[in-house]
């Protein structure tokens, strides 16, 4: 399976997704102008990263910001990630020490996500 990486721009986000060794990355900022289309290509290899995951998955998240349409996208990248039976996967979320926001955002997908995420401080 080929992997999947896009650079990083000024709304949107580094994608950088190894389906061989289970490590994938989102880092920057996500405020495309139009999410669902943004994201869908990532939408559509996870579709295939789930029926032959890597027996550990490891998810960075370091979004300085994201927008109410990418927040249901990262919900949706996780409900597919939810898909992975009997393997390990967890999810690292990290905020900066004084970004409420970022946090509070992390918490709230540990509420209604079944997979572990990790709320990881990176201090100033």
């Amino acid at each position: 399976m080929e992997n999947f990486y896009l650079e990083e721009t000024s709304k949107t986000p580094k994608l950088s997704f190894n389906a061989q060794i289970g490590k994938f990355l989102m880092q920057g900022r996500s405020i495309p102008e139009n999410s669902i289309e943004f994201y869908k290509p990532l939408f559509e290899w996870l579709d295939n990263y789930v029926k032959s995951p890597n027996g550990k998955t490891v998810f960075d998240i370091r979004l300085e910001y994201f927008n109410t349409s990418s927040s249901k996208c990262l919900v949706e990248i996780f409900r597919r990630l939810e898909l992975i039976k009997n393997k390990d996967i967890v999810i690292n979320w990290f905020y900066e020490e004084d970004d409420e926001d970022m946090q509070e955002s992390g918490e709230d997908f540990k509420e209604i996500i079944d997979i572990p995420i990790v709320m990881n401080v990176i201090e100033n």
